[in-house]
Parts: C-alpha cells; structure tokens; sequence
C-alpha cells in the first residue's frame, strides 16, 4: 500500500491515490487540478522516504471536487452561580480533494500501480 503525509490546510493528512478527503477551505474553484509540494514522508511497498522536514522531490497531485460545511458544532459556555450562559455554533468551511497520484524521485505512483504493488506482496 502506498501512502504519502503532507501539509495541506494547516493540518497533516495521511492520503493515498484514488481517495478523496476533506481539508480546510482552499481558494480554488471545483474541477480544478492541485499540487501540494509539503509531503512530509512517503511509503511505497517497503521503501519509505522521511523528509528532514520535507521530502525533496515529492509531490502530491490532485482535483478539488467540491466545497462543503462540516457537521455543527455547539459550544456552550456557563459560569456557575452567575446566571451567564453563551451557546454558539461553528461550521467549518471545507474542500473535498481526490488525490490522483503521489510523485516521489520522478516515479509516480497512481491508485493502479498501488493495487499492483499491493497484490505483490
């Protein structure tokens, strides 16, 4: 199984090829193609590459598909004895990002090659 852990919207992601995931807010219009450059390790079958902080070489390619809100979050704040009570909530604006392929030392492993390497082992 190859994966790869980047930096992508103020987070760190374990991504692998053919999977899609939810990262905060990028400002980038749906359908369109990505590069993220910040891949902190990669693993493919028994090599495993660690960045000393980045991995040089390695990038991440993908599509947006959309962008969406997470779940509600309440938050309910009260002071005992008080009477002071403040309930907010929080949506989080998100993009949904298909990862297409991890490209390390100019090899470029998709979700195909992955399920090969996979069944080899």
């Amino acid at each position: 199984m190859a994966y790869a852990i980047i930096a992508a919207g103020g987070t760190q992601l374990r991504v692998e090829p053919g999977r899609f995931y939810d990262i905060n807010r990028l400002p980038v219009e749906p359908d369109e193609k990505i590069t993220i450059d910040d891949v902190l390790m990669v693993e493919n079958g028994d090599q495993v590459t660690v960045g000393k902080p980045l991995v040089s070489g390695a990038s991440v390619s993908g599509t947006i598909m959309s962008h969406l809100r997470a779940k509600k979050i309440i938050v309910y704040k009260m002071q005992p004895k008080k009477k002071t009570r403040k309930k907010r909530g929080h949506r989080q604006d998100l993009t949904r990002v298909m990862i297409d392929s991890i490209t390390v030392d100019g090899q470029t492993i998709t979700a195909d090659t992955a399920e090969e390497i996979a069944t080899v082992e």
